[in-house]
């Protein structure tokens, strides 16, 4: 698929290039008491979705922030948190990294999230971000773009949130893509505010820590595996100042301004060149 399409973006980061050496790990029985902790918060998770779909927007927000804080927790994983998210319709931001980002943004600010159409089908996974209403992106099919973004658009309206990774890809911590201008149309649509947000892990003698890196040819399978065994790894989440939709002329500047934000913030100065030629 070309580079050019706003859903499906490359990104050179690879498992060879980039989760290179090891860090340090705990022993196999914390290892296991981490599974055991996982599988319970996960069939929390499950059998409590229902129901708590019915429940009041903010004792919705509230239980899902206490459900992702407790899973990252049984994943070893410490949370770190930065600055604050204003109440209100906000279009979420942010640079992705792992899989892990999008437990990170549920224990901070919740929100509909934005997942590509394959997210439905996985075991486990799939039925929770049904239940948490993802909003689904077939990014193989470009005439549906803007029905998403129209979707996307009335959530923002309605007074909801929206949570996005508009590089589109996962990249590694040492790289970052650029933000896909897509997305942000919904939020000019809307009137609603983009609130970008800067995603770092750390672990013990290793900045950026890249075990949490989910990328390239890397399976769930093994990432898990990976982030199960690691010591002292540290997920640092900094809501930043949010920028009101008339902060920018169109959605290409309303982008590049959430992800020149972002990037500084990363101490990222070269992101990606040459891969911005997006929708």
């Amino acid at each position: 698929m070309s580079a050019t399409s706003p859903w499906l973006p490359t990104a050179p980061c690879t498992l060879a290039g980039c989760l290179t050496g090891s860090g340090p790990v705990v022993g196999r029985v914390r290892r296991l008491l981490r599974v055991g902790a996982v599988v319970c918060w996960l069939l929390v998770g499950v059998l409590l979705a229902p129901p708590v779909r019915r429940t009041p927007a903010r004792f919705r927000a509230a239980a899902v922030r206490t459900w992702a804080r407790a899973l990252l927790k049984a994943l070893g994983v410490r949370l770190r948190t930065r600055g604050s998210c204003p109440p209100g319709p906000a279009l979420v931001v942010a640079n992705h990294v792992s899989w892990l980002d999008v437990l990170l943004l549920a224990a901070v600010r919740p929100g509909r999230m934005l997942a590509k159409a394959e997210v439905a089908r996985y075991p486990v996974l799939g039925p929770l971000a049904r239940y948490g209403g993802t909003l689904f992106i077939e990014r193989d099919r470009l005439r549906r773009l803007p029905g998403t973004v129209g979707e996307i658009a009335a959530v923002l309206r309605s007074g909801g949130t929206v949570v996005a990774f508009p590089e589109g890809s996962t990249w590694c911590g040492r790289r970052h893509g650029r933000f896909r201008h897509a997305v942000f149309q919904a939020a000019l649509d809307a009137g609603a505010a983009v609130q970008p947000v800067a995603i770092r892990y750390r672990q013990t003698g290793r900045d950026p820590a890249a075990v949490a890196a989910f990328v390239g040819e890397d399976t769930l399978g093994a990432s898990l595996r990976r982030v199960l065994a690691a010591r002292g790894l540290t997920a640092e989440v900094e809501a930043l100042a949010p920028l009101a939709p008339e902060a920018a002329a169109d959605r290409a500047a309303l982008a590049r301004r959430s992800a020149d934000l972002v990037m500084t913030r990363m101490s990222v100065t070269d992101y990606a060149p040459g891969h911005d030629r997006t929708a």
